[in-house]
């Protein structure tokens, strides 16, 4: 193969060395961070309690104990093909709508062999179709809607389907990418940091970067582009709404701390999904090829651990009152302000340097031609936009208090912890109470705070090192121009 065309296989920046702990890192994290949802699940659940009694005397802790207390069921119990049916028939409804619904085509950013990738975006109508649905069936059948018990009754083997449908993905586009020869007509390359030789790695960080299917009736699919906003972020609502739907069948209510989580998470959903363009410029889709990293991260780790807050109020309400909500929404609106304005200039920017909202903005050139802001949100922190996002995160844990409950029978509702509660009803169960488990559930409500700080600083260092090896001296300028990485005058 001639050095010409080998560059149009491989990107022109070459394999930088292991991330993430290389073989081993990626190795342990594929192995770890599954197992990381069904611990969440089983210790943390509405049989027991949360956590379960056993942790808070290990002294007493067997084998036994563990499975009665975590409802185990076995690891025949940990699949069903019902289950499965329907989750595949979820995927295809996704590819259905975006391939059915009108959407916008965007052009990626030119690929380091050479021209644009198109993609097709309707993410976001097509979420509005299913919320929908789900809200007329929600209409007509309240809480009983089959869509919302299917989900709690399922749900452990939801998750199994869904690290299956990611692990299958992961194999696949790994085989394939072998398949990927020098000019070819579909704009083919592997990512820079895909292809070092190590199965195991490769695999996990992902070998191709923008790995594509063409399949009848529904065309050409773009399998990073796909998962990266369709399946998982909306399962993550839909895991959300699905737990205020059993909070009301089991307590007669739906409290404000699910309703403020739900809605803001939505928002949250809802307002990527709206600007889906935008993930043409996230080093998701630019940089890190799609292996298991990703499809894990997408299709099973957001819909299922982002929604952890939701799950254990689902079990245990809490009333936030008047003055909680408005400290929450303090909390989210500051965040909020921060992510969406930050990305919002710098997207304006990015497009169109003249636009009259960004025009005002200083910025440095680099001898490659790219354009640095030094001004406006980019010039207080080089990552600004984390910081919103971190903000964010404080407030969908913060409503589960001090977390930890016990699953106690009794025939009266006197230990009811939440006083107020919405759209009142009839409760099928007593309540449950903290006793002597409260504050140790937070390990679970806030877990995901602190997973978030150090995704958001790895990404941060991953974002510094690409650009020390774009830029050059020009990025050492660059930070000396804007010091500081997320924090200001912190970090």
């Amino acid at each position: 193969m001639s050095k010409s065309e080998r560059k149009s296989v491989l990107p022109s920046e070459p394999s930088h060395g292991y991330e993430f702990g290389g073989p081993l890192g990626a190795f342990a994290t594929s192995v770890g961070l599954p197992l990381v949802c069904y611990l969440a699940t089983f210790l943390c659940n509405d049989i027991s309690g949360c956590p379960v009694p056993s942790a808070l005397h290990p002294s007493s802790l067997t084998i036994a104990k563990l499975k009665e207390e975590t409802g185990w069921p076995g690891f025949q119990g940990l699949i069903s093909t019902k289950v499965t049916a329907w989750v595949l028939g979820y995927y295809c409804l996704s590819l259905v709508l975006q391939a059915a619904l009108p959407g916008v085509v965007s052009e990626g950013v030119e690929l380091s062999s050479g021209g644009r990738l198109k993609y097709k975006f309707n993410a976001f109508s097509s979420a509005l179709t299913v919320i929908g649905v789900a809200a007329t069936g929600t209409f007509i059948q309240g809480a009983d809607f089959p869509l919302w018990t299917f989900i709690w009754d399922n749900y452990t083997q939801l998750i199994t389907v869904n690290l299956g449908v990611a692990f299958s993905l992961a194999c696949f586009v790994y085989a394939r990418s072998f398949s990927v020869k020098a000019g070819n007509k579909e704009q083919r390359e592997l990512a820079a940091g895909g292809h070092s030789g190590n199965l195991i790695y490769d695999w996990f960080i992902g070998r191709e970067l923008n790995p594509r299917v063409t399949l009848p009736v529904f065309g050409t699919i773009d399998i990073k582009a796909f998962c990266e906003l369709r399946p998982g972020m909306l399962g993550w609502v839909l895991l959300n709404l699905a737990f205020c739907a059993h909070q009301y069948k089991v307590y007669g209510y739906v409290s404000d701390s699910i309703i403020f989580i739900t809605s803001f998470q939505a928002l949250y959903v809802f307002d990527a999904l709206y600007m889906e363009p935008a993930i043409l410029t996230t080093m998701d889709i630019t940089t890190d090829g799609f292996g298991f990293m990703l499809a894990f991260g997408d299709l099973a780790w957001v819909p299922f651990i982002y929604s952890l807050q939701a799950h254990y109020l689902a079990v245990y309400p809490v009333h936030l009152g008047y003055t909680g909500l408005a400290g929450l929404l303090a909390v989210q609106g500051f965040g909020y302000y921060i992510f969406r304005s930050a990305n919002n200039e710098k997207n304006r920017f990015r497009t169109n340097p003249k636009d009259p909202e960004v025009a005002h903005l200083r910025y440095m050139e680099t001898k490659s031609g790219s354009k640095l802001l030094i001004s406006g949100w980019w010039g207080i922190a080089r990552h600004i936009n984390y910081l919103g996002d971190w903000i964010m995160a404080w407030s969908y844990c913060l409503p589960t208090g001090i977390a930890g409950y016990m699953v106690q029978q009794s025939s009266s509702l006197n230990d009811d912890p939440a006083d107020g509660s919405i759209f009142g009803g009839t409760p099928t169960r007593s309540p449950v109470v903290q006793g002597e488990a409260r504050g140790w559930g937070m390990g679970v409500t806030y877990f995901y705070v602190l997973y978030f700080a150090i995704l958001l600083i790895h990404r941060e260092m991953r974002d510094e090192e690409k650009c020390m090896r774009k830029y050059g001296k020009d990025w050492e300028e660059y930070r000396k121009k804007v010091p500081w990485r997320l924090i200001p005058y912190i970090y």
